[in-house]
């Protein structure tokens, strides 16, 4: 279940829509607090099943996610291409070099860390999900009208 809501709270975010700032419990708070210490301009809302925090921590840009219990569920940051593993760029550069990148985060939980890019040209858009760092595959195909 916790794979499932991360993957779809954050692999297709355009789609789940937040409230606006809500009330954040105590567990999250704390669980928060712990996690990332110094962290600024923090702005939470709430999915059905979890919070989210947006904030800026050593100058970038993140996004968390907690259940409601406080338990945290994973993060994300956007990078640049040149910030993926080797094998990765290189999948990208020769199976997809018709294609450009639209989107391209990190995705860190207690699985590990995976990378979603979004790659697309002009008849369609292509969302691939990292395997053991070293492979893409499609994780969401999209034709474009």
């Amino acid at each position: 279940m916790k794979k499932v809501l991360i993957t779809l709270a954050i692999a297709i975010s355009s789609l789940v829509s937040f409230a606006g700032e809500e009330n954040v419990s105590k567990d999250v708070l704390n669980s928060f607090n712990k996690e990332f210490n110094g962290a600024k301009d923090v702005r939470w809302t709430t999915g059905s099943d979890f919070y989210k925090a947006v904030f800026v921590l050593n100058d970038q840009y993140i996004t968390a996610f907690y259940n409601k219990d406080g338990e945290f569920l994973g993060m994300t940051r956007n990078i640049s291409s040149l910030n993926l593993p080797l094998k990765l760029q290189s999948k990208i550069r020769s199976e997809y070099a018709e294609y450009w990148i639209s989107d391209l985060f990190e995705l860190s939980d207690n699985d590990g860390t995976h990378y979603y890019i979004t790659v697309e040209n002009a008849d369609s858009k292509l969302l691939l999900k990292s395997s053991d760092n070293t492979e893409w595959n499609i994780f969401k195909k999209m034709t474009k009208i």
